[in-house]
């Protein structure tokens, strides 16, 4: 069900992990006309809205000027009342302190129909995210959610610190870094245990969560100490001690490990993807674009007459696809390979061709054009009309051997892979980055050149290859990794073994 013209949606976005966010939120942001959100939206929590949408930025940050909050209600109320449908995307859940209720009071005082999507609230997703179950059948029967800021305009506290003190169960504390000891010192004076455990969960669901432990009484040194920074939940009870067995997140092999991922856009999503759920926090830095050569006289040729070729090498996956859009376009599929002998450069390449219902003949045990020819060391390609389709800028290793076995051979570029220009921002968080990853020689040229004396130096080099390898030792690099497998899962295990603990 999309969203509906004149009515606005208080919507819960979650704490910040992506996939925590629900299909309902997911769909009113797909279809609304306007969109005003705050700044603890997940990454990427717009990146389903519509072409077209208005978006209007209405967070608030500690020491910076933000749209007061009576503005905001009148914004969504002057946007429903033109007949827009208006989604108010909040983090965590708007009716967990997050003023969903006063904006739900506004809108129904002016007459504009609302409805509330709760989110999931940080005080159950971080602490699980962190090993931390806020009941537990031996610790905790009870929950307390509690704000550690209140309204400054407040004339006293409305908090009954007695009653707090003495809860028989798991204290959450929302936005509890500020007044943090003075908090603490609060419960203590009622008269909790200052020795009860006690947690600090900085950053909950994200890839850089930090979970910080002490006692009631200590954990405001540790949190200094550790340079703990908002947004941070604060957790007190004996449940806190069973992260000891349940801590899962901050466990994970690449946790706290920055990586930058230099792959065209268009694929660079699977392993950024698989690199987050490892734990990483990913810095998406694209070195190159690829640009599709299916209108060059050439390749309409070949594609045209590819029945004709007795062997044809392809030699990556961008090649697979691009070849089969120009078959496409020359009304062939599938079927016109059929007796023709395909040689994919490694399973990456051949994964494409599956795909497209093609079991190629010959997949090296080495992903390099080195590898390829060993592979075809025993067929026979005297006189044979061979394709080498590419990109542009590949080396010419493949044609070179066939020509020299006696082969008719035609090199034709599928694409060419062009520089992309990283945006400022995402060389900005480059900078501090553990690893940065090539998956090719052009994507570290291309680098290299992009980022200048911007290249993050104490960042540790993972190669795909011996000849990405060679290229950074070109640009002047230290090559600290290099794969054993040439292709991405290869260049994974190899960083997951280097970021491993050394014993």
């Amino acid at each position: 069900m999309s969203a509906r013209p004149g009515v606005v949606y208080l919507v819960g976005a979650g704490p910040g992990d992506p996939g925590l966010m629900t299909a309902r939120s997911l769909e009113l942001i797909g279809s609304a006309d306007s969109i005003y959100y705050d700044r603890l939206i997940p990454p990427g929590a717009l990146a389903g809205a519509r072409e077209g949408v208005e978006l209007v930025y209405v967070g608030k940050q500690p020491g910076v000027p933000s749209v007061p909050q009576e503005e905001i209600g009148a914004r969504l109320i002057e946007a429903a009342q033109a007949g827009r449908s208006v989604v108010r995307l909040k983090g965590g859940d708007p009716f967990v302190f997050g003023r969903g209720g006063e904006e739900g009071e506004a809108l129904r005082a002016a007459g504009v129909e609302f409805e509330v999507v709760p989110g999931i609230t940080a005080g159950v997703a971080a602490t699980a995210y962190a090993g931390i179950p806020v009941t537990h059948r031996d610790d905790a029967s009870a929950v307390a959610f509690v704000t550690g800021h209140e309204d400054p305009e407040k004339g006293e506290s409305a908090l009954d610190w007695e009653a707090l003190a003495a809860f028989p169960g798991t204290l959450v504390f929302y936005m509890g870094v500020k007044r943090l000891e003075e908090n603490a010192n609060a419960l203590i004076a009622a008269g909790r245990d200052p020795d009860q455990p006690a947690a600090a969960i900085e950053r909950g669901t994200m890839d850089a969560q930090r979970t910080v432990t002490a006692t009631l009484r200590t954990i405001h040194e540790a949190v200094a100490l550790a340079a703990v920074k908002a947004p941070t939940l604060i957790v007190v009870g004996p449940v806190v001690e069973r992260r000891e067995e349940l801590a899962w997140l901050e466990r994970r092999p690449l946790h706290g490990k920055r990586v930058i991922v230099t792959r065209a856009r268009a694929q660079a999503s699977g392993l950024a993807s698989t690199l987050r759920d490892l734990g990483a926090t990913v810095v998406e830095l694209p070195a190159i674009r690829i640009e599709p050569r299916l209108d060059a006289p050439e390749v309409r040729e070949a594609a045209a007459a590819v029945g004709v070729y007795e062997l044809i090498c392809l030699t990556s996956p961008n090649g697979v696809r691009l070849l089969f859009e120009a078959m496409a376009a020359a009304d062939l599929d599938s079927r016109a390979l059929a007796g023709v002998t395909v040689a994919a450069i490694g399973p990456g390449t051949a994964r494409a061709l599956a795909k497209r219902g093609v079991v190629a003949d010959v997949v090296p045990e080495r992903f390099v054009a080195e590898g390829l020819i060993e592979a075809l060391a025993d067929v026979d390609v005297e006189g044979a009309r061979v394709l080498v389709a590419r990109a542009v800028d590949a080396r010419d290793v493949l044609p070179e051997y066939f020509e020299q076995r006696g082969a008719e051979v035609d090199v034709v570029a599928l694409y060419e892979t062009v520089r992309e220009e990283p945006d400022a921002e995402a060389i900005e968080a480059a900078q501090d980055a553990d690893y940065v990853t090539f998956t090719s020689s052009s994507t570290v040229s291309n680098l290299t050149e992009a980022l200048g004396d911007r290249f993050p130096a104490s960042a540790r080099v993972v190669s795909i290859g011996p000849v990405t390898s060679e290229a950074a030792r070109e640009a002047g690099l230290r090559v600290d990794v290099e794969a054993e497998r040439h292709d991405i899962d290869g260049l994974l295990a190899a960083l997951l073994a280097d970021a491993r603990p050394r014993p």
